[in-house]
């Protein structure tokens, strides 16, 4: 007999009292350590002599595991079974129970043993696992509107104690009602390590208000809530109504194409539809859409579409083929010549209210009509007519031809005094071509409806005649222009000699001054003379000259 045993039955043969305290339980984390406290860790006795931990067998018997003297400071593990490799004992006389499992659910004893006592502490020892997180398995493809179907199998596993399991939709519980919905729970344990794995199977009648919604496995343990990743399923529903849409981008305008497409709100929807146009039957496959190619005008009416298994499921839209027709004489390139007539004719034809608009070389104007033709009459006239969203646009574009005419000719000094600038203006279609008699240093012409312009500058040294000659395919025309020279020595007059008719206006100016003078120096003369011979008359005296007097005054009358 060892030493601790004898002295217990010492001890007890002395007559110590035996003390055993109320159970206490511990609840330890499976794989974890399991701390089971002696005396729930109060201080042992000053006269402690050994600590000694013991558990309760399978069979109900007492198994020994360690024990600690005092003396020797260090635990003698007893044991000899699993235990043997796992129990140790901490400071303070808690047992340590190393990888605790579910075989770990029993009662241990610590019996403490002093000098003037004997005491055992039991504990019961609960071992709890947190179940894997909740998992659906064997989902649905599909949920059938209105038939009880297999949703899917939620499954836990390993867990103690074993979990409890719950169906949300949307977060919200499903409550079994053995009808629409049906649950199906279980749990099983296994054999080698205890543990429990618990599943749930729903079955579920799927409504179209279940369309988008997201169901869901909650599992509920001691020591945790965890919930399943949330699965959203198709529902599949017959359909309760067709609907038709026209595809046009606008009104319906003839020559469009016209795609017309028919809607189910069945799921899956149907692959394939009946197309009734204008009276005939038309079966699309693997389509939901048929296309009336360039539609015409008569095209205006009730078009319907049906589902193929039931045609009493159908739908209907009117089509309304707006049209506009236009016409205009002349069109293309019309040519005519000055002075001739041209009649404008449009006529347009439409389903409802068009307005009509026109531009001649791109700018807006009025609708042409015409007299005789001029230049100006000439470009690119657009009709456009508008209804609807539909557009028609013809055009033609006028050229009016005219042989060319010299309509100006003139001259003019250049601003340096050194030149002098010709000018020959004309009209005509085709452009005329300028020819001068003279050879010029600098040309610049332009031309626009019909009227062209050509300068020339050049350097006279002589009095001139110059001649402008205008040509093109239709005929030609000449015209001729005096110019002077600009040099002192081909001239009698400085400065300006432009025109001719400015220098003899000068000259006439200045003899016409001088004869004005020699009349008022005569008249002055002949009033001195007058009152002179007045003197005399006044006396009653009659004048009497010498005769060479008279002679001389002759020959100042004759002179003046």
């Amino acid at each position: 007999m060892d030493s601790p045993a004898f002295l217990l039955l010492a001890l007890m043969s002395a007559g110590t009292l035996l003390q055993v305290r109320s159970l206490d339980t511990v609840t330890a984390l499976y794989g974890e350590t399991i701390v089971v406290p002696c005396n729930n860790g109060a201080s042992p006795p000053d006269d402690l002599m050994f600590t000694k931990w013991k558990y309760e067998r399978d069979d109900g018997t007492a198994g020994d595991l360690l024990v600690k003297q005092i003396q020797k400071g260090e635990a003698t593990v007893q044991a000899t079974d699993d235990y043997a490799q796992r129990v140790s004992i901490a400071d303070n006389s808690s047992l340590l129970i190393s990888q605790g499992s579910l075989k770990d659910e029993r009662t241990f004893t610590c019996m403490v043993v002093s000098a003037s006592n004997l005491m055992e502490f039991p504990v019961t020892v609960v071992v709890n696992k947190k179940p894997s997180t909740p998992e659906i398995m064997d989902k649905a493809e599909m949920l059938e509107k209105d038939k009880l179907t297999m949703l899917g199998t939620c499954i836990v596993k390993d867990a103690n104690p074993a979990a409890e399991l719950t169906w949300t939709k949307n977060g919200q519980p499903l409550a079994a009602d053995g009808k629409a919905v049906v649950v199906s729970p279980s749990v099983k344990v296994d054999p080698a390590t205890g543990l429990s794995s618990t599943s749930s199977t729903l079955q579920y009648t799927a409504t179209k208000e279940d369309i988008g919604a997201s169901f869901s496995c909650l599992s509920t343990h001691l020591l945790a809530k965890q919930e399943s990743t949330p699965e959203v399923f198709t529902i599949h529903y017959p359909s309760e109504k067709v609907s038709l849409q026209v595809l046009s981008e606008g009104p319906v305008a003839e020559g469009d194409n016209v795609t017309l497409k028919c809607h189910a709100d069945g799921n899956p929807p149907p692959s394939s539809f009946n197309f009734h146009i204008k009276g005939q039957k038309v079966l699309v496959e693997n389509s939901d859409s048929y296309t009336l190619t360039a539609i015409h005008r008569d095209g205006t009416g009730e078009y319907k579409c049906s589902l193929v298994d039931d045609e009493k499921m159908e739908a209907a839209q009117n089509i309304v083929v707006s049209y506009l027709d236009l016409s205009l004489t002349p069109t293309g390139t019309v040519l005519k010549t000055v002075g001739d007539t041209l009649a404008v004719k449009m006529e347009k034809d439409a389903s409802g209210e068009a307005k009509v608009s026109w531009t001649k070389d791109g700018k807006a104007a009025k609708a042409p009509v015409f007299g005789e033709l001029t230049y100006t009459d000439a470009g690119v006239y657009v009709c456009e007519v508008t209804m609807a969203g539909i557009t028609r646009r013809q055009s033609f574009e006028l050229v009016v031809e005219g042989m060319p005419v010299i309509t100006s000719l003139t001259k003019h000094r250049a601003d340096d005094a050194q030149h002098k600038v010709l000018t020959c203006e004309a009209e005509g279609v085709p452009e005329p071509i300028f020819q001068w008699s003279i050879n010029g240093t600098h040309e610049e012409s332009s031309y626009r409806n019909g009227k062209a312009t050509h300068k020339i500058t050049v350097t006279p040294r002589v009095n001139l005649t110059v001649t402008c000659s205008v040509t093109n395919r239709l005929g030609e025309d000449v015209m001729t222009i005096n110019v002077s020279s600009l040099f002192k020595e081909d001239t009698k007059f400085e400065g300006s000699t432009e025109d001719a008719e400015d220098q003899a206006k000068l000259i006439v100016g200045i003899v016409a001054g001088l004869l004005i003078a020699a009349a008022v120096v005569g008249l002055i003369y002949w009033l001195y003379m007058k009152n002179s011979r007045q003197g005399s008359w006044k006396t009653g005296e009659k004048e009497v000259g010498t005769s060479e007097e008279s002679k001389k005054l002759e020959e100042n009358n004759h002179n003046v």
